[in-house]
């Protein structure tokens, strides 16, 4: 994509008028798939898409990195349940009681003076496995890496960190770099060799650390930028935060991993989750975060949950109910 392109993209969005979260305009959904001879069914093969919408002044731009199907669902979600248990509540739910699809979604917003980037999916690493989308997907929105001036970390899981370096360099080569400082407290510390955190230890070493002269960090309530704002969310791990963003009094949170699945995590915030560090403190989280979400009716966009992995939740039974974004975002 050429530069006048990009430039004519981005122009007739700052130049478009203001809606609402309510109804707020499409400004581009596409879908591209890509080129492979492995069969479309076979479901590491992911469509390219992405989806914006306006926020105030504001554009949110979701892209998909990818999706990963899995089998025992049960030993990822519910881990405190039995098989049954968990196949049941996916039946109840018109899924598959024995396989479930994990998604990824990294989530750009352009406030019209910075372009901010809030993870980076499975970058390089990811590609073989039909992940690691992001770049394209930016690229077909009409944006290029040099374009992103901040990157916002939630926290430092292999699939929001594997995207920041490419070809052993920084993949957003303008960007300066924000997290939690617990986060990065704990990943970079040597303890972690030997234990289970081990691997991720690694990963922060060369995926983050080298980016350590670019990085600042915030604490609870911080801003990144104006209009965004960093809430410590800890559980899912050490230092895991969420961010609000908000324009124009109409506001939209980014709950990365707080929630992984939308029914397991939501309706069930309880069971307890594999991959979450801390059990009870990320259950506890959950609760918290999507209890404000519904009382407030507020959109979140979620990293893990369906594409475009934005929607609302309304409070039912012991959770939460998931409703997906549908011509909320159209018109």
């Amino acid at each position: 994509m050429g530069d006048t392109s990009t430039i004519s993209r981005r122009s007739l969005f700052l130049a478009a008028g203001v809606s609402t979260l309510a109804a707020p305009l499409l400004l581009n959904r596409a879908t591209a798939f890509a080129q492979s001879d492995t069969d479309a069914t076979d479901m590491r093969v992911s469509p390219l898409e992405t989806r914006s919408f306006k926020l105030g002044s504001f554009r949110v731009l979701v892209v998909r990195d990818g999706m990963r199907p899995s089998g025992a669902p049960n030993e990822t979600f519910g881990i405190n349940q039995s098989a049954d248990a968990v196949g049941a509540l996916l039946a109840e739910n018109f899924l598959p009681a024995d396989r479930f699809v994990n998604s990824f979604a990294p989530t750009l917003v352009d406030t019209g003076s910075e372009v901010v980037l809030f993870d980076t999916g499975m970058g390089e690493g990811g590609r073989e496995a039909g992940m690691g989308r992001l770049l394209e997907g930016l690229k077909y929105a009409g944006y290029t890496p040099d374009q992103i001036s901040v990157v916002v970390i939630t926290h430092m899981h292999g699939d929001h960190i594997g995207g920041l370096m490419e070809g052993g360099k920084p993949a957003f080569p303008n960007a300066r770099y924000v997290a939690g400082r617990t986060e990065y407290d704990f990943w970079v510390n040597p303890e972690r060799m030997g234990t289970p955190a081990e691997q991720g230890h690694q990963g922060v070493l060369a995926k983050v650390q080298p980016l350590a002269e670019k990085l600042t960090f915030i604490e609870d309530g911080g801003a990144v930028v104006p209009g965004i704002t960093g809430l410590d969310a800890f559980g899912h791990s050490p230092g895991h935060m969420i961010f609000r963003v908000e324009s124009e009094g109409r506001a939209i949170i980014l709950t990365a991993d707080t929630a992984n699945h939308y029914v397991l995590s939501l309706q069930r915030p309880d069971w307890e989750v594999r991959f979450d560090m801390d059990k009870a403190q990320a259950a506890a989280t959950r609760k918290k975060v999507f209890d404000m979400i519904a009382t407030d009716k507020l959109a979140f966009i979620g990293y893990h949950m369906p594409f475009p992995a934005a929607g609302f939740v309304e409070k039912a039974g012991e959770g939460y109910r998931f409703v997906p974004v549908s011509y909320q975002f159209d018109i």
